[in-house]
């Protein structure tokens, strides 16, 4: 499953599940080039009353769980939305091979805006990154669920 639309596929079907149950509406799927998928979650802070259960990092630690390895370097991580600061360090941290995302966050995100963490000499791991895949379709979703909450 090497095609970054299949994967994107389940990172937005995760995302609509954690809209489900008023979670920000955020997907994310570990999968390797042979096209094994090693984790798929939406975000849980909610759920788990836990600020930093974003879906990147749950389906981060899934994976590496799976695997029974505590780095990532073969797998690529496909999320709906460009990740947070957070998520940029843990997908260093787990050595990701290649970062896709949906949606851009201008006002959150820390991959193409805010502090561009892999574009910081001090980042050791630099996945290769893919934006804007599906992004009108992860975009939309996030509009209707924030204004969703102003209604």
């Amino acid at each position: 499953m090497d095609d970054p639309l299949d994967t994107m596929h389940l990172a937005l079907e995760e995302a609509r599940i954690a809209a489900t149950r008023g979670e920000v509406p955020v997907g994310a799927v570990v999968s390797d080039a042979a096209g094994t998928i090693w984790a798929a979650r939406g975000n849980e802070v909610e759920l788990l009353d836990n600020p930093i259960a974003h879906a990147e990092f749950l389906a981060l630690q899934k994976a590496a769980a799976a695997k029974g390895t505590r780095y990532l370097a073969d797998c690529t991580l496909t999320v709906t939305l460009e990740p947070c600061a957070l998520c940029a360090g843990a997908i260093a941290a787990y050595r990701i091979k290649k970062l896709i995302f949906a949606a851009y966050d201008a006002k959150s995100g820390a991959v193409e805006h805010g502090p561009r963490v892999f574009a910081h000499a001090t980042t050791h791991h630099k996945p290769e990154i893919v934006g804007g895949v599906r992004e009108s379709e992860a975009s939309a979703m996030l509009k209707a669920f924030f204004e969703g909450l102003r209604s």
